[in-house]
């Protein structure tokens, strides 16, 4: 072989940072010795794998057709290190969600999963749907849970459980007496709702695709409880997970309000690359917070 584990750590370590003095800061080395061991890697097989512009490193045509299996030979020889040094699975993870999953979900399944890995590190990353899919597709997470269906051929999602979101107003607001709102109130209403590449925001505009044009989108927020304490100050009305409101609704402080003929149901589901490693860890995961729906965690009450 004309390459050492070293270098193909820092190939990857370059390829997920575009930027060589990053990746040596990533792995410890100096700047100049990940310049070298990449400069050598290329050299010996006569081949450029990246496209230069400046300090910043694009993986060429020829980068990108082996970053993929770089990426499992190098899964495979770390647990394979960890074989060899008898630690066996620890259970280590880095889970990357979407803000509705990762705020009121996740940490539900934590728990259980420790109480299997106990001395396990999980790393949870939170973002919107389109942020953690990018995390996925560089290999930055070990599995990522997201709000609704992405196309991509890199991709791989597996369904998880059904979720519906709720549109909801302040106890106070005039609209709170009403409780089923027709086109003219959802034209006239401020609403206060998720960034457009949210995955709440997609559902929202599919659903209300033909009224979007005259809807008053007031206020965006990218986090969930921003729009509620909007939303219990009077200054217009949501939309959000069922997860997120179900607790204020119990406590009265938000009030549900129903929509003629407007499907607000969607699907959650875990994304992980097509072509990976597979990791006991990442099963495990999968199969705990699978169990936990179908045994009704998550069902609104």
């Amino acid at each position: 072989m004309n390459f050492t584990l070293r270098q193909l750590g820092i190939f990857l370590a370059v390829a997920r940072h575009e930027n060589v003095s990053r990746a040596a800061q990533d792995l410890n080395l100096s700047q100049s010795a990940a310049s070298a061991a990449l400069q050598t890697l290329e050299q010996n097989y006569g081949m450029t794998l990246f496209e230069r512009q400046g300090n910043k490193l694009t993986l060429n045509s020829v980068g990108h057709s082996l970053r993929k299996e770089a990426e499992t030979l190098y899964a495979h020889c770390q647990q394979f290190d960890q074989v060899l040094q008898q630690h066996g699975d620890l259970g280590h993870l880095k889970v990357g969600a979407s803000f509705t999953i990762g705020n009121y979900l996740v940490v539900r399944y934590l728990a259980d999963y420790l109480a299997h890995y106990p001395d396990a590190d999980v790393d949870l990353t939170t973002s919107n749907t389109p942020d953690i899919v990018a995390k996925v597709l560089n290999y930055e997470v070990d599995v990522g849970m997201i709000e609704r269906e992405v196309q991509h051929r890199d991709l791989e999602l597996i369904p998880w459980m059904e979720d519906e979101l709720i549109v909801f107003c302040a106890a106070s607001h005039p609209l709170a007496r009403k409780g089923t709102l027709g086109n003219k109130d959802i034209r006239a209403a401020r609403w206060i709702l998720r960034e457009p590449n949210s995955g709440a925001r997609h559902t929202f505009d599919h659903a209300m695709a033909e009224l979007l044009p005259d809807i008053n989108i007031y206020r965006e927020f990218h986090h969930n409880e921003a729009i509620k304490s909007a939303v219990e100050s009077g200054l217009g009305i949501g939309c959000l997970s069922q997860v997120v409101v179900q607790n204020d609704f119990r406590n009265g402080t938000l009030v549900p309000l129903k929509l003629s003929r407007r499907d607000m149901r969607r699907r959650f589901y875990f994304a992980l690359p097509r072509k990976r490693y597979q990791k006991s860890a990442v099963d495990y995961w999968i199969d705990l917070c699978r169990q936990s729906t179908d045994s009704g965690d998550n069902r609104s009450e």
